[in-house]
């Protein structure tokens, strides 16, 4: 139940079935919140394991009471307990492990909790005229069971004008087939594409570090180690996005979109405004914003500003990065994840010094240079997910199963291989949207997405019962 499965998929269109009996927001507010609280019981049987959950929600709710009744100096301190609490139950590696509770709970969607938590605090501190959240309205927010396990982070006041709007957005034939459609895309993502490429990786991990492999076993696996973990984060990611995104809609509830086609992009940067963005927004709003703002303000060197920038972004990113895990292994990945945004800033700074504004952005718009920063930009972030989904003593076994030669030259046609893929599927999608027919482009047609949505289904049904295994867990569910 807390995967993109069918039962999931079923719960959630009879929630929305059951939310749209009614009309008024009482109504609504009233299925999603028992819809949620019965989603929890299918999680974990035992309601003892919520306790500590419960007390994360009420320390928030507490401090967030403090700053509506204008205690400003609470701010600080609500936020850092908030912050101490979620680094405390997630049991971090550089906590002493004699803090701990040792005895089984329940942390599952803590983090996006703890993102909509300090995002209320943060602008409950900040706003002159306080907006009083009800306990009610404080628990459909956090506990929401479409973005409880993996998101979207999603802002209050965004859930708040659907949510609790007296007259609901419009939900018409269209509409629904639409998100239908896209539940249909989504699991097909997740129990077929995010299959296929987790069974891939793992073959080609068993043969890297398998003592008897040859040497051309080795360096295929390790060709499709380099390739196919991105492929496998995004189908399953985004998949999950677009089924929990659709089944909102079906409330009457509009998310953020989480994804834009983040293998579109040509730079880091560009990438991570496309990837995961509800948290990339998050982070900007919350840590680049005041940290640059604050830098400014003490240094005020013209020539030194663009360089606070780049300091900003690997902060940032190295915050995002470690927020994934609780382990060392996290800490090269945000390292990595900020080292790369800041020399992808310096060399933009660089280029745009050397060439000029306008030679710079007419290089930027190149399609060979465009094309070379699509595979440039995913084998790095291949790359960092070493770190991501592996642990040192896997990392060892994988990176000595070759010399470092082997490995460039993996990662080197790896790299050409992704950008002539990428560039391709790029001219193809183009060609296909400049079709035209009687409703517009023919991608966008009503019978083509019918066409479309019902192949894709049909190929996840046959999959599925054909290979009758389970799809790997949301990975996102972990952080």
């Amino acid at each position: 139940m807390d995967t993109a499965s069918f039962q999931f998929v079923v719960f959630g269109l009879a929630v929305a079935v059951l939310s749209n009996l009614h009309r008024s927001r009482v109504w609504r507010s009233t299925v999603l919140l028992l819809a949620s609280l019965v989603f929890l019981g299918f999680l974990a049987h035992n309601p003892i394991v919520f306790l500590p959950l419960a007390g994360f929600l009420l320390l928030g709710y507490a401090g967030l009471l403090m700053l509506e009744r204008g205690w400003s100096r609470s701010a600080v301190w609500s936020i850092l307990a908030v912050l101490f609490a979620y680094i405390w139950l997630k049991k971090y590696t550089f906590l002493p492990e004699g803090i701990f509770l040792h005895s089984p709970y329940f942390t599952l969607g803590l983090s996006y909790i703890f993102f909509r938590v300090l995002h209320l605090l943060i602008e409950t501190g900040d706003a002159n005229e306080k907006q009083h959240v009800g306990l009610g309205a404080y628990l459909l927010y956090t506990l929401n069971f479409t973005t409880f396990i993996s998101g979207p982070i999603q802002r209050y006041d965004e859930f708040a004008r659907d949510q609790f709007a007296s007259e609901p957005i419009a939900l018409g034939p269209r509409v629904i087939g639409l998100q239908l459609e896209r539940i249909v895309r989504g699991f097909f993502k997740v129990n077929v594409l995010g299959l296929l490429f987790h069974l891939v990786q793992e073959d080609a991990l068993a043969q890297m570090v398998h003592p008897y492999s040859p040497p051309s076993f080795k360096l295929y696996a390790a060709f499709k180690l380099a390739i196919v973990y991105p492929l496998f984060l995004y189908s399953n990611f985004s998949g999950y996005i677009d089924i929990v995104i659709a089944l909102a809609r079906l409330m009457r509830v509009r998310l953020p979109e989480n994804f834009n086609r983040p293998f579109a992009a040509s730079s880091i940067m560009d990438f991570w405004n496309q990837w995961h963005m509800t948290l990339s927004t998050w982070f900007k709003t919350y840590v680049y914003n005041p940290l640059l703002i604050a830098l400014m303000r003490r240094i005020s060197s013209l020539a030194l500003q663009p360089f606070l920038a780049v300091f900003c972004f690997f902060v940032t990113f190295f915050l995002v990065g470690i927020w994934h895990g609780r382990t060392s292994e996290f800490v090269i990945f945000g390292l990595l994840t900020g080292g790369g945004i800041s020399i992808n800033k310096l060399w933009q700074l660089g280029l745009t010094s050397a060439m000029g504004r306008k030679r710079y952005k007419a290089l930027a718009n190149n399609f060979v240079y465009v094309a070379f920063g699509r595979g440039l930009n995913f084998i790095w972030f291949s790359f960092t997910l070493f770190w991501f989904w592996s642990d040192w003593k896997q990392l060892d076994r994988v990176f000595t199963a070759l010399s470092l030669v082997q490995w460039l030259g993996v990662w080197l046609m790896a790299g050409l291989l992704m950008t002539v893929l990428l560039a391709f599927w790029e001219w193809l999608r183009a060609a296909l949207l400049s079709i035209e027919t009687a409703e517009g482009p023919v991608l966008t047609s009503r019978y083509a997405r019918v066409v479309y949505a019902s192949a894709l289904g049909l190929a996840a049904l046959v999959m599925t019962v054909l290979l009758n295994q389970p799809a790997p867990d949301i990975v996102y569910k972990a952080f």
